[in-house]
């Protein structure tokens, strides 16, 4: 099916092709070829995220819960892949994955939320 689906919010119009996925699972094994076309950039960065997910003041499941609830509010689908596995592979169950990711979303949904204050103090001081 190629159908194309036409999405207008107001501010702009984005057509959406429904027969192709920007997400291919298969893309993720590629991750370390993001060398390819910057290699001291894409080298550093991998050195980094050693570093990181390195056992520090937090442990390593401690850091797959942490950027698996990261990937949620992101909404990337190659990290949730990554971390649900590396959560499963370092102890965490099924409900601390759910928990973190319920933490991601109340954090997203607080942010939203608190900006609202801007909204309602334009409102408000546009009714005066």
């Amino acid at each position: 099916m190629n159908s194309t689906t036409n999405v207008n919010c107001g501010l702009f119009t984005n057509s959406l092709i429904m027969s192709d996925s920007y997400f291919k699972p298969e893309d993720l094994k590629k991750f370390g070829n993001i060398t390819e076309f910057q290699k001291e950039m894409g080298d550093k960065f991998f050195e980094w995220y050693g570093t990181v997910f390195k056992e520090g003041a937090l442990s390593l499941r401690e850091k797959c819960l942490i950027a698996l609830a990261v990937a949620h509010s992101e909404q990337c689908p190659y990290c949730i892949d990554a971390y649900s596995s590396s959560c499963l592979q370092n102890g965490a169950d099924e409900e601390q994955m759910m928990e973190a990711v319920h933490v991601a979303a109340a954090i997203k949904s607080g942010a939203t939320l608190v900006n609202s204050t801007q909204m309602m103090n334009h409102v408000k001081k546009r009714m005066m």
